[in-house]
């Protein structure tokens, strides 16, 4: 692991740390909440919510954090599998097209089926790769986006059943609105215990019947049937955990500005009054949104500074004049704690009108990581 006393030596100061404990912290909290034999998939796509795919793979693995991981795409499957990565993966996006059922066995991935034409193509690349092939079933209960409703499901199941190559690991749904409509989220609970019950597995059967993600998972006990699948609770993106990421920069440039002087891009900062402005070396080309501009803070020495003007692709500029001694070289923390404050993701997330999930996802791949 690359300590945190390495950072200075970075050619541009602006990095992501990612702690550890956090994450161990908050697997482990999940497990403990679960009934025995309850199995938790720990949602790794889109790079870990862009905390690391692979570190925190492996760390899960080697400390027994999890049972399962979930990837959305087969390419992040593979990335997984060449990193050494032996543990349960289940593909949870669609499929398509169906050739790559091929890659997803050869690395010995578990896929989403949708529908008994896929369920079909898979059984048919079984037997072209001589690989056992290992499938969740998908209901839609109200999401909307992929999935079957009772009819279908019950049916595919059956298939799935009498086909060659194939085995049912297990059936799920997804929730939509866990976090913000509770009369939704039963209904939708309802829908897919009925599907069970079509589809004959009321009881478990030995296949993993699966609902809940993070906001489900300690929200609604009758959600977690035989396995979670959280992601956002494990990075701590939401409230009751610890969250992992710190994203932090450092002041590169100072100036003092007279009153009226005009900052950024289309001009749309102007200095109420003489201040003193710091540039830091980061923009939306890191993830830091457009949507920041004039709105979102940043710690400085402990106290909270306002971006001032456009976000820029590679640099912002932040208000410091309520900073004493403020620095070239100060760190600024824009995501994370410094003294007794600290910026979430969900502070971010409000300022600009979006979710977590989006400001964590977006940090990109040239923001460097150094997990702690």
């Amino acid at each position: 692991m690359t300590p945190a006393a390495t950072v200075p030596a970075l050619l541009r100061p602006t990095w992501a740390e990612i702690n550890l404990d956090a994450v161990r912290a908050n697997l482990r909290q999940l497990r403990s909440g679960l009934p025995s034999g309850t199995q938790l998939l720990f949602v790794v796509k889109a790079n870990a919510y862009g905390h690391g795919a692979v570190p925190l793979s492996l760390l899960a693995q080697q400390e027994r954090l999890c049972d399962r991981l979930g990837v959305s795409c087969i390419e992040e499957g593979i990335e997984l599998r060449k990193a050494g990565v032996t543990l349960p993966i289940l593909v949870l996006g669609s499929i398509y097209p169906f050739s790559g059922f091929d890659a997803a066995l050869e690395h010995g991935l578990a896929v989403t089926i949708a529908s008994a034409e896929a369920a079909r193509s898979l059984s048919e690349a079984a037997a072209r790769t001589g690989k056992p092939a290992a499938c969740h079933v998908k209901v839609d209960t109200g999401m909307g986006r992929i999935g079957m409703r009772r009819p279908s499901a019950s049916a595919t199941v059956q298939i799935i059943r009498g086909l060659v190559g194939i085995t049912l690991e297990g059936i799920y749904t997804h929730l939509s609105s866990a976090e913000s409509d509770a009369a939704y989220t039963r209904l939708q609970l309802r829908h897919f215990s009925d599907t069970l019950q079509a589809c004959g597995l009321s009881d478990a059967h030995g296949v993993l019947r699966h609902a809940a993600a993070s906001y489900a998972a300690v929200s609604y006990p009758d959600s977690v049937f035989d396995m979670i699948r959280p992601g956002l609770a494990c990075y701590g993106l939401m409230d009751g955990f610890a969250p992992a990421m710190t994203l932090k920069s450092r002041i590169v440039f100072l100036k003092d500005v007279r009153s009226g002087a005009s900052i950024g891009y289309g001009r749309t900062f102007r200095a109420p009054r003489q201040l003193k402005l710091a540039t830091l070396p980061i923009g939306y080309a890191d993830g830091y949104a457009r949507r920041f501009s004039n709105t979102a803070e940043v710690l400085v020495r402990g106290r909270r500074c306002r971006v001032a003007g456009a976000v820029s692709m590679d640099m912002i500029v932040v208000d410091v004049s309520s900073v004493p001694g403020a620095q070239v070289g100060d760190e600024a923390v824009l995501i994370g704690a410094q003294g007794e404050d600290r910026i979430t993701a969900q502070d971010l997330a409000q300022w600009a009108g979006t979710i977590s999930y989006e400001v964590a996802t977006a940090i990109s791949a040239r923001v460097p990581r150094m997990w702690l």
